[in-house]
């Protein structure tokens, strides 16, 4: 029997790049640009800018474990920001920008604390990390102009100098998961 895709949400920073990576991975069936574990319900993107709606930028992803783990979804996360940054992602400042992983599954759940843990055994990185793992709670989809921004708008400087890179690093480090 086939297992069902799943669903996660992931808060790497800004949301752009984060979505654009995500769009460019084999498995990866569907990524949605929104905000996620804040207390105002159904916030705008001025709320969630202003740090006051307690909402992460993230972006959904539905995946198929048949073509990609759960683990290779987590090791691109952390590839493509900083976990040890708290409420900062580059230039990205406050907890709009946090690292989370919002799980939509209790196995999810211990999947990723058991991730982080061995990233914490290993030594991986020398500053602690700092990625909230959660369940998901109040989640919106963001405005439409966010949805798939960064293919819409490749040109503009934040993409050129932030997006674009995060992407060129996922294609050199996970080839073999890049879509053709």
């Amino acid at each position: 029997m086939t297992p069902p895709n799943q669903t996660i949400v992931l808060g790497a920073g800004c949301f752009w790049c984060t979505e654009s990576v995500y769009l460019q991975v084999r498995g990866v069936l569907a990524v949605e640009s929104g905000y996620c574990n804040g207390h105002t319900p159904a916030p705008t993107y001025s709320q969630v800018s202003s740090g006051h709606s307690g909402h992460n930028e993230v972006v959904r992803l539905e995946f198929d474990p048949t073509h990609i783990s759960m683990r290779e979804v987590l090791e691109i996360f952390f590839l493509i920001h900083d976990p040890t940054t708290l409420n900062r992602q580059g230039h990205d400042v406050g907890t709009q920008y946090r690292s989370g992983i919002y799980c939509t599954t209790a196995s999810q759940l211990a999947d990723a604390n058991a991730f982080i843990a061995v990233l914490v055994d290993q030594a991986v990185y020398a500053d602690p990390v700092v990625t909230e793992v959660q369940m998901l709670s109040n989640y919106g989809r963001a405005e439409e102009y966010h949805q798939n921004y960064f293919a819409k708008n490749p040109s503009q400087a934040y993409c050129v100098a932030v997006a674009a890179p995060k992407v060129a690093k996922f294609r050199k480090t996970f080839a073999r998961l890049a879509k053709a």
